[in-house]
């Protein structure tokens, strides 16, 4: 395998949810960071970009898991890109233990982005040249397929967007719709299940003030979710997901 970036990461306190193990969100965030860090390989980091009103969103992307690593634990995370188009890319991610044992997968649909314009923009040739790509892919899953929009629903959360909710693009971080739909799931799946994987799609942007409707119903399959973030007051759906949720083992 050729092209491709190693992120090592040792998991800390503030990292675990409650079953000791790294979260959900933990785990996002260091694909993120990974993500970041790629970038700054290339020779431009995101702090760069941003000066000059360029970012990277994420359109679709899937996240399945085997484990979740636990408190201390070093793991690596490998990061790639298997495809480019003028203005969008496929990044991939193996999530590896210390002993390059696979614990975790995602691939990522990532658009290149004019922040004050809200528009797409041409990838840089920095990226291409530096990153290249390699044609492995890490999970096959079509993340280009739509995912049904629900707009009533069993379960449901409302969400005001706060500062903090916000990132350097000037809009809600994915992470954070990941973490409404999550709150809308019953406490019954949560307290003993843990999240085996999500497929999601990031439809439009939320902002500072907007209140947040989390929907989710079940699934068609055995503890699987269907889920919808949408604008309270607007016709405005953000996100889309589907999750599918395992026994945690005692």
């Amino acid at each position: 395998m050729e092209n491709y970036f190693d992120k090592k990461f040792q998991l800390r306190y503030f990292e675990m949810d409650k079953s000791g193990k790294a979260s959900i969100v933990t785990m996002l965030t260091l694909l993120q960071e990974t993500a970041a860090e790629h970038c700054h390989y290339a020779g431009q980091c995101l702090l760069s970009l941003l000066s000059k009103n360029l970012g990277w969103v994420l359109l679709s992307g899937v996240m399945k898991m085997d484990r979740y690593p636990e408190y201390k634990e070093n793991i690596i995370i490998r990061t790639w890109l298997s495809k480019y188009k003028a203005i969008r890319g496929i990044r991939e991610n193996i999530i590896y233990d210390e002993n390059y044992n696979i614990i975790g997968r995602a691939k990522g649909l990532w658009l290149f982005f004019d922040i004050e314009k809200r528009r797409p923009t041409k990838i840089l040739n920095d990226f291409k040249e530096k990153w290249l790509s390699c044609k492995e892919t890490c999970i096959e899953h079509d993340i280009s397929t739509n995912i049904d929009i629900i707009n009533s629903a069993k379960y449901m959360k409302k969400f005001t967007v706060n500062l903090y909710d916000t990132d350097t693009n000037k809009h809600v971080n994915n992470i954070r719709y990941l973490q409404w739909m999550i709150e809308s799931i019953p406490a019954k799946i949560t307290d003993n299940y843990e999240l085996h994987s999500i497929d999601g799609r990031f439809i439009a942007e939320a902002q500072y003030g907007d209140v947040i409707m989390s929907v989710t119903n079940k699934g068609d399959g055995k503890n699987s979710f269907i889920h919808a973030i949408h604008v309270e007051g607007k016709d405005k759906t953000c996100a889309v997901a589907k999750t599918v949720w395992k026994k945690i083992k005692k």
